[in-house]
């Protein structure tokens, strides 16, 4: 690996260099000029792990028709609100499922290779088409629920009590 010293660039060549990084959000960040609160620490840790999501309008429209009190899950504002999210730059499914989750318990929980391994038995798979991803959530949501009814644990709680017994009972390691 060569240093700079032995690459010896121009002034200029370095000077016209254009950062990319997360354009949005460095930006946000660079005309900061309030104190730190710990949202304001919330994005410049996810800015620095790359893991900031802008969403747009219409998909947080979408995710707000979401009825908090709801019992029943409406699949096809889900999977319009699904394709928004795993169309998002930094979102795949086991975000969207946490975002969905955080939304309303009752209805969503969380994909997460532990729980799914778990109900499963194989690790969990990303699937390339975002149609299946969709199909892929909605069909673990069914499947949590059954295992829900199985063992008598709460739906809305269901994917930390899961989580918590895969890591006691399958200690063995998760592919990240």
């Amino acid at each position: 690996m060569k240093r700079i010293q032995e690459l010896n660039p121009s002034t200029n060549e370095l000077l016209n260099l254009e950062y990319k990084f997360q354009p949005e959000l460095t930006d946000k960040l660079d005309k900061n000029s309030s104190d730190f609160n710990q949202a304001i620490i919330n994005e410049i840790v996810l800015w620095k792990t790359n893991r900031y999501a802008q969403l747009n309008k219409q998909t947080l429209d979408l995710i707000n028709k979401i009825d908090k009190n709801s019992d029943v899950i409406d699949d096809s504002l889900t999977g319009e609100i699904l394709m928004l999210l795993l169309e998002t730059k930094g979102i795949r499914l086991p975000m969207a499922s946490t975002i969905l989750r955080f939304k309303n318990p009752k209805i969503y929980q969380i994909i997460d290779q532990r729980v799914y391994r778990l109900i499963y038995g194989t690790e969990f798979e990303f699937k390339t088409s975002l149609n299946d991803s969709i199909i892929q959530y909605l069909e673990y949501l069914d499947e949590l629920k059954h295992v829900c009814e199985l063992f008598q644990i709460p739906f809305s709680q269901s994917d930390r009590i899961l989580y918590e017994y895969d890591k006691r009972m399958n200690s063995g390691k998760i592919k990240y």
